[in-house]
């Protein structure tokens, strides 16, 4: 028998054979598990509010001087994001105000 490099594979003896199958479907159990959670809606949500709420506090931090998280560059990228958003939100209120009147 040769591995995928050519060079030959040792044989296994059939107790080493079900140890590395036991080895491999705890591996892959244990990524099942991480890809179940990682899915899963509740934990999405979770985290969607959990960065909104950083996101809020990072912006106040910001508009109070502290300046933007440096030690993550996705908090950062919030900021910038609520930021953008609030203003874009702004031009839109101040655009119709402005339809409304003429």
């Amino acid at each position: 028998m040769s591995g995928s490099d050519g060079a030959p594979t040792p044989q296994l003896s059939q107790s080493q054979l079900e140890d590395e199958i036991a080895r491999t479907r705890a591996e892959l159990a244990g990524t099942i598990d991480e890809l179940t959670t990682r899915l899963d809606p509740r934990v999405q949500a979770k985290q969607a509010a959990h960065q909104a709420k950083q996101a809020a506090s990072d912006t106040g931090t910001f508009l109070s001087g502290g300046g933007l998280p440096e030690e993550d560059p996705d908090r950062s990228r919030n900021v910038k994001l609520l930021l953008g958003a609030v203003v874009a939100g702004a031009a839109l209120v101040a655009a119709a105000v402005l339809r409304r009147r003429s």
